[in-house]
């Protein structure tokens, strides 16, 4: 009897291990299922195209260095785009932020984007539609003789 209670001891024992080896395989393709598809690639997003500039800029914003704060002057030259947009409502809003060279061109790249975003928001409150505020991306420019120049956004209605 001690080899029969063996036997079946073994054979228990084999049917357990299998047991745990497929609820193991279970659990483990699950969560490697599960977990690819929470990592699977995003959705592609279109990327606007780059929209040129036109002609010459309607206003011109000069920023202190570093700063993204709009200058004392924004209300009353941002009120000429809302004005020009009313006259010609099929136009769009292009904004363009300008860096200069000095520091990093990353934290250089965010001051400008921050300072075309602060105009944008702007022009948002002053009442224009978001669908037709278009930002460029940030652009690296020498001031020549007055450096304010190169620490500009550059409005245009085109």
């Amino acid at each position: 009897m001690t080899q029969d209670d063996d036997n079946q001891n073994l054979v228990l024992g084999i049917l357990f291990g299998v047991i745990a080896l497929v609820i193991g395989l279970v659990i483990g393709l699950t969560t490697y299922v599960t977990g690819q598809a929470q990592t699977a690639k995003p959705a592609v997003v279109a990327e606007e195209p780059e929209i040129a500039e036109v002609g010459e800029p309607l206003v011109k914003l000069y920023f202190d260095s570093g700063k993204a704060e709009l200058p004392a002057n924004a209300a009353e030259e941002l009120a000429k785009v809302v004005a020009k947009l009313h006259e010609e409502p099929a136009k769009l809003v292009l904004i363009s932020g300008y860096h200069d060279e000095t520091g990093g061109a990353a934290v250089n790249a965010e001051v400008s984007k921050a300072r075309a975003l602060a105009v944008k928001d702007a022009l948002a409150t002053a009442g224009v539609a978001a669908d037709k505020l278009k930002l460029r991306k940030p652009a690296i420019t020498l001031g020549g003789a007055d450096e304010a120049e190169a620490r500009r956004v550059e409005v245009r209605v085109q």
